[in-house]
């Protein structure tokens, strides 16, 4: 089994943003000696002073002996000539996102570097084969993508291009892992893993905000307290800034030949270019003035009590629900996938289809559809929709049950699929179509989503939770619905829907 670099080795970090200190910081606590260069002066002493401060903290913590920590940070050491460079053994590029730039910077390394010494790139979009192509050994280039902060986050996506060699990756991937992060091999695709996987989280929830299924704080709280994401997509994006979701979207885009599936959205164009870019400028889907009153999240009040809950079939994926809203209930009602009567309103599951459309085809007027949940147990919230022609009395009713429960209720206008489902549904296609195309496999993929964005489950194992044979069918429902590819079920899905397997 291939080794991982020994800590004796000189490990050279090319940038000294942000990345490039975090990934310093994190070569020097494993050991290694580390010559950090950047162009600039003052950002490399920032850089420096940064990582002596970030050590002090895990010293004061207890998390880090002060012998140890000292050393680590003596380790760091500025060099301002790429010259000083020629003994190491790993180089990582943590410069600016253009290929030219990096093409350029490793053109000059070859020339300074011995025959062995690895060269990483630290891209997050660009493809590793054409960032290499041009050098002499092209062999040893690989992406070493790491997520930010580096010292915190446990992921890194090893990156094989065309011309890397199988012992250059496996020598990364080794090392990673001796530095305490947790690595995953990845083909050289646009957006890799995470920020290919990732697109449908951002992308579903723009597209029921702007077809007005609800407001961006009201989602925000589904995806949360119902789907038990840390953050919802909009506060998120706020987070991340705007300008830099936007773009990653639109390589990715541009990358897959304009592929429908990772359509840009108009919503956050027009924040762009207000300059409205989230938390760094003070205002993006939210306002962080000082003064700004906190945006509320719609919770149902239309609700009554009803006088009786018949509970359908007994299902895994939503017997927690029925335990709450139906509580010293025996009655049974068999109608495929009813979760509960209660008084004339039928709740079900939502499928990927609108309520209105449900309710026509079961010949079911009062039909209320309920959104996914990570856990219904534990869950804080739900949300739930209505038929156009559901009355205002059943309606109350079901809101009412689930409110009684201890549910905060989110109502929702009539989108297909709603939030989670939607989300869900979206996020498994897409990493069955990454497993499909050979970017990665299975167990690295979760792994990545669950260590690179704090997925509560990574999106295969939660598409098995659910049943791939419900995924499938909500893809189907919503490629109907709205007439678009976006929506077409991967290859991977379909397969694994027909022979009853599953993706682990």
């Amino acid at each position: 089994m291939t080794q991982a670099i020994q800590t004796s080795a000189l490990v050279g970090v090319i940038g000294a943003g942000a990345m490039g200190a975090g990934i310093a910081q994190v070569a020097a606590l494993a050991g290694h000696t580390v010559l950090l260069y950047d162009l600039d002066a003052k950002t490399l002493d920032k850089a420096h002073a940064g990582i002596a401060t970030n050590v002090q903290r895990l010293i004061d913590k207890k998390k880090l002996d002060q012998t140890a920590g000292q050393e680590a940070i003596e380790r760091v050491r500025i060099i301002t000539d790429l010259a000083d460079l020629r003994t190491a053994s790993l180089v990582i590029e943590a410069v600016a996102e253009r290929l030219d730039v990096k093409r350029a910077l490793f053109g000059q390394l070859e020339s300074i570097v011995t025959p062995d010494c690895i060269l990483a790139t630290n891209t997050s979009s660009i493809s590793i084969t054409a960032i290499a192509a041009p050098l002499k050994h092209p062999s040893r280039v690989v992406g070493m993508h790491f997520f930010n902060p580096a010292p915190l986050m446990a992921l890194v996506e090893v990156v094989r291009g065309l011309a890397t060699s199988d012992a250059v990756a496996q020598t990364v991937y080794a090392t990673s892992a001796a530095w305490g992060k947790k690595p995953v091999h990845a083909k050289s695709t646009p957006g890799f893993i995470v920020n290919r996987v990732a697109r449908p989280f951002y992308a579903e929830g723009l597209r029921v905000l702007n077809e007005q299924g609800a407001d961006a704080a009201s989602i925000d709280a589904v995806m949360r307290d119902s789907g038990g994401f840390r953050m919802g997509p909009f506060e998120l994006m706020d987070l991340i800034g705007h300008d830099v979701n936007f773009a990653v979207t639109q390589s990715v885009f541009n990358a897959y030949f304009n592929d429908p599936r990772f359509t840009p959205s108009l919503i956050q164009q027009e924040l762009v270019n207000a300059g409205f870019l989230g938390r760094k400028t003070g205002r993006g889907f939210y306002d962080y003035a000082a003064d700004a009153v906190k945006t509320a999240v719609r919770i149902e009040t239309r609700t009554r009590t009803p006088s009786k809950i018949v509970l359908g079939e007994s299902v895994p994926l939503y017997q927690h629900l029925q335990a709450r809203i139906g509580e010293g209930s025996v009655s049974r009602n068999d109608m495929p996938g009813l979760v509960a009567q209660i008084d004339d309103a039928y709740l079900f599951l939502t499928d990927g289809r609108t309520a209105t459309e449900r309710a026509h085809a079961l010949g079911i007027d009062n039909l209320v559809l309920i959104d996914l949940a990570l856990d219904y147990a534990s869950a804080q919230s739900v949300a739930i929709t209505r038929a156009r022609q559901c009355t205002d009395d059943a309606y109350a009713a079901a809101a009412g049950a689930l409110t009684n429960a201890g549910y905060a209720v989110v109502p929702l206008n009539d989108v297909a699929g709603m939030a989670v489902m939607r989300t869900v549904a979206m996020l498994v296609n897409e990493a069955a179509d990454a497993v499909n195309q050979g970017v990665c496999t299975s167990a690295d993929l979760d792994l990545a989503m669950e260590k690179g964005v704090n997925y509560p489950l990574g999106p295969l194992a939660w598409g098995e939770r659910i049943g791939i044979a419900r995924i499938h069918d909500v893809l189907l429902n919503l490629a109907a619905h709205y007439g678009e590819d976006r929506y077409r079920a991967s290859p991977l899905v379909s397969a694994l829907r027909h022979s009853g397997q599953r993706f682990h």
